[in-house]
Order: structure tokens, then sequence, then C-alpha cells
């Protein structure tokens, strides 16, 4: 069924088309509309003649599911708009947006289920739960487990974190359809009542799948950092390129999907043709816009690759990083040589979430360095990675 939508819809599959991918969009967010105003109605309807306020909580939470769609249509129409002078990367975040609102809704309403859920379990009715109730139920999961499958198909196809909240989000509502189900079938053979505590657990799931694609979202408004296998692939691409010794300082900006601003330096020979290198860094900024989608800055650095003094020391203070710990590296090294001293000056790079104290770290290196030879004076500049 989802294959069939999507080769009725959208006649170009190629997805890192920005029209493309809005197409997929757009579908995904009027099949969402369309299955969970059918099932709103539907639920509705039997939670009110059923008397059962699990019911009718599963299907007001339906109906914050097509809102949700409407809102995610919304931000898909809107990150679609072209740049403008106040907006030169665009509107893409707008789809992180449109996400982070749908975040609230869900939270929103697993808050008011589960406050209304003390009512009922104050003062419990027992609901009159039918067969017919039963099947309807059951094809409610049904489709809600479809449409997890559809929304996470097209969320994987076109790499959207708002789609990947709805399939979060359905597949919550269809494990919630079901423990309403369970309380229906006591009620029916028990003559008890649970639908209280029922509607305590489908409010729990709800606001369960609400947190955590809240963070997921925030986690995007905020910046997070690149995708590994990206930085894999970027640096493997790299070393096609003649002069280029190595990159560093990768800095990766999420403006919204397929909206990547990129950045970094590029190790080039001391004494290369400086044009010459130009000309490369000018091609692999244009080759990698059309291999990954994404503009790219690259700084040159130049770097002594010929002098085996130089050669030998960098391996040495590679070393001795390395045995501080393995996580560690240095890139722009150079030797600056003033008779008496010999300045040994890089950048230092520890992961962005390491405790150690810099200062000491700096200490610790400038000395294991002076020991190899007395006149070397390391020079380091400690800073954190960004991937």
């Amino acid at each position: 069924m989802t294959n069939l939508l999507i080769k009725f819809f959208i006649k170009n599959t190629d997805v890192e088309n920005v029209e493309v991918r809005s197409k997929y969009g757009m579908l995904s967010s009027i099949t969402g509309i369309i299955v969970n105003i059918f099932l709103s109605i539907t639920k509705l309807i039997i939670g009110i003649f059923a008397n059962s306020i699990s019911i009718i909580s599963d299907a007001l939470n339906n109906v914050t599911d097509a809102g949700s769609s409407i809102v995610t249509m919304i931000g898909f129409k809107i990150s679609q708009k072209k740049v403008d002078k106040d907006h030169p990367w665009g509107h893409g975040r707008m789809e992180y947006i449109s996400a982070f609102i749908v975040d609230i809704l869900i939270v929103l309403v697993g808050l008011e289920l589960f406050r209304s859920s003390f009512d009922k379990i104050l003062n419990p009715v027992v609901p009159d739960i039918s067969n017919i109730t039963i099947v309807i139920l059951i094809i409610a999961i049904i489709a809600k487990l479809w449409l997890f499958v559809f929304y996470r198909k097209i969320a994987k196809l076109i790499n959207s974190t708002a789609i990947k909240g709805n399939a979060y989000d359905s597949i919550s509502d269809a494990i919630s359809t079901i423990v309403v189900l369970v309380s229906a079938i006591i009620s029916k053979n028990f003559g008890i009542t649970i639908d209280g505590y029922i509607s305590i657990l489908v409010s729990i799931f709800i606001l369960i799948t609400g947190f955590k694609a809240l963070k997921e979202t925030i986690d995007l408004l905020l910046g997070m950092k690149p995708d590994i296998e990206f930085v894999k692939e970027l640096e493997e691409f790299s070393k096609k390129y003649e002069l280029i010794q190595g990159i560093h300082d990768i800095m990766v900006h999420d403006y919204g999907p397929g909206r990547k601003i990129v950045s970094f330096h590029a190790e080039v020979p001391a004494n290369c043709d400086i044009c010459k290198a130009h000309d490369i860094i000018d091609e692999m900024e244009q080759d990698i816009y059309n291999k990954f989608n994404c503009i790219t800055t690259i700084h040159m650095d130049p770097i002594v690759i010929d002098d085996e003094e130089v050669n030998k020391m960098k391996k040495i203070t590679e070393n001795i990083v390395k045995n501080i710990d393995s996580n560690f590296s240095i890139h722009d090294f150079r030797m600056t040589n003033g008779g008496e001293r010999i300045n040994l000056i890089f950048d230092l790079v520890i992961p962005v979430d390491d405790k150690i104290d810099t200062e000491e770290l700096k200490i610790k290196v400038q000395e294991k360095i002076h020991q190899e030879n007395d006149k070397y004076y390391a020079v380091p500049k400690v800073e954190h990675s960004y991937i």
C-alpha cells in the first residue's frame, strides 16, 4: 500500500530534489490527516455510546495526531520557500520548528489525559462494550501499525525528523489502543472497570513518545554533531585530490534537511604553487557540492612535509599526545628555529566532552617534549573537536 501511494502520487523519486522532498512530506501529512480523522470520529462515537473514558481518550489522541499532520504539512510548505534578504540560508529549519510544535502538542495531550484519568478512577463506571467495539478497536490498531510503517519509510527516504516523530507517535498509539482493547475485553467478560487505570497507561505512552520526540527536535535546533558516516565520507573524498595532505577542523551547520553548510581546513605542502593549490581547493568545493549537496568553505593550511627534523618531531609529538589519551590528536604542526630555542607550534584536539584540565595538559605535553631535547619548547593550542 505504501509503495502504491508513492508510485501513484510521486513520479520523480529523486529525494535530494527539494520539490520532490516536499511532495513526500505533503503525501505523508495528507495521509496522516485522513487516517487519523477517520479513526478519531469512529472511536469518539464508540467511546460515547460505550461510556468509556479510555476509548474517548484514544479518540482525542487521534485528533491531535491529525493536527500534528497539519502542522507538519505547513512546516514542509514554509521550509520550501526560497531564500530572501533576511534568510540567506532559506527556511529549511521550519521543518524542525513544526516538529517541535507537534511534540509539544503530544506532551500537552498526554498531560491532560493523565489528569482526566484520575476523575474516572474516583468515579468509576462500567463501560458498555459490544463485539462491534472490539472489532473496530482491532481495525484501529491495524491502521495505526500501517501508518507507522508508512511514516517510517518516508522518514528514511527523505531523512525527516518531523515525519519520524509522527512514526513514533503512530506506534505509541497502536500500543495505547491495544491497552484500551484489553480494558474493553476485561470489562465485557468480568463486569469490572479498569478504564481509568488503562487511560493513565495510555497517557503515559503518549508522554513518553512526546518527550522522546521533543528531545530529538530540540537537539536539532540547538545543533548536533554531524553524522559520523558523513564525516568519514568527506575525509575519504578529500584524499583523491593532488596536494591535499589531510583535512581537519571540520564544522557542519544544519539549516534544515538538505541545507548543510560545511567548512574545514585542508593541509597543503608549504612549498607548493599557491595558485595551483587554490585551484584544487576551488575544485574540491564544487565537487563536494555536487556529491553531498552542501555549500563548503575550505581554509588552506600550508605545512612542511619534506623536512626530516620536522617530520620526526611531529611523529614524536603525536605519540606523546596519543600516550596521554588515544582520543587526542594534533594538526597544523610547525617549527620555528630561533637558534638556542626551537618552538613546536601545533593544535592539540581533545573530545568536546573531555573534562581534562587544559592548562595541566599543556604543561604535561610541554614537559614530555622538552625531555626529548632541551632545545625544544612546545606551544600547543588546546581546542575541542566539532565532530
